[in-house]
């Protein structure tokens, strides 16, 4: 078949068509995104809350660093956090993580720079959820607790998905060990499938009610759980950084963790 001017419509003008070659198609693309490992959860008491994560980075195989805190202030005065009443823990994409931080941390700062008092855990817990849902269409690459203390003084912890869902909760675990950790701390913490004896025959049986733990046994708890992290899970190790934030003010506290 010709074309009008009585060429192949292959060479007419306005025409272009691909010629089949022997070389292999090759996709060229780029993900802006990596993972780097570790776990964080959070607990509540009745007048504290701790946030843990352990402090290892890793890409693939290798491990990047073996002290990359995970748990961080939000709203001091400094870069040591001195004056902070909120914690954040951010797990996935280490970068990303820290560009979380740091523009929730501004946020608080300006704030209370504006208002003249510091923002409450509450209203902070819904900045960041307006934070993450404005970069739905390119997310932060993290999963993101935030745990402070309610204007009631009781602790209070809030578990984030990366475009911004969140609710209060008593206990959260994210990160490569969650589906290890969350089990545990639903059985010791929200007393999943525990029962009070001699409550009844069978599945007759009472459940324990949800009680606030004393500050000894979640931090105990919080040792557990990362300790048996660490031998199930090659993303997990190295050190235990542990946040603990009560009315006195935030206790940094750091347990070494196997390093294999």
């Amino acid at each position: 078949m010709t074309s009008l001017m009585g060429q192949p419509h292959a060479e007419a003008v306005g025409y272009s068509f691909s010629q089949p070659t022997g070389a292999a198609v090759k996709e060229h693309s780029f993900y802006p995104y990596t993972d780097n490992g570790g776990s964080t959860l959070g607990v509540t008491g009745s007048d504290f809350a701790i946030l843990a994560g352990d402090t290892r980075s890793v890409a693939g195989y290798n491990i990047n660093s073996r002290y990359v805190p995970k748990v961080f202030k939000i709203g001091g005065v400094d870069e040591t956090g001195d004056g902070a009443h909120i914690l954040l823990s951010v797990v996935g994409y280490a970068a990303d993580g820290q560009a979380l931080k740091e523009r929730l941390d501004a946020v608080v700062k300006m704030y209370k720079y504006q208002h003249g008092k510091p923002m409450s855990v509450t209203a902070c817990a819904q900045r960041l959820s307006t934070i993450l849902y404005q970069k739905r269409f390119f997310p932060y690459y993290v999963t993101a607790i935030l745990a402070g203390l309610d204007s009631e003084g009781k602790g209070a912890l809030y578990s984030y998905d990366p475009v911004g869902s969140y609710e209060r909760e008593q206990c959260r675990a994210a990160g490569s060990a969650a589906s290890l950790i969350m089990p545990f701390l639903d059985n010791q913490v929200n007393f999943k499938n525990q029962y009070i004896p001699g409550s009844g025959e069978g599945h007759a049986l009472e459940p324990k009610k949800a009680e606030p733990l004393p500050r000894e046994t979640v931090e105990q708890l919080v040792r557990d759980a990362f300790t048996s992290a660490v031998e199930r899970h090659i993303e997990v190790g190295d050190g235990l950084q542990m946040m603990v934030i009560t009315k006195s003010g935030i206790e940094d506290i750091y347990i070494p963790l196997k390093k294999d």
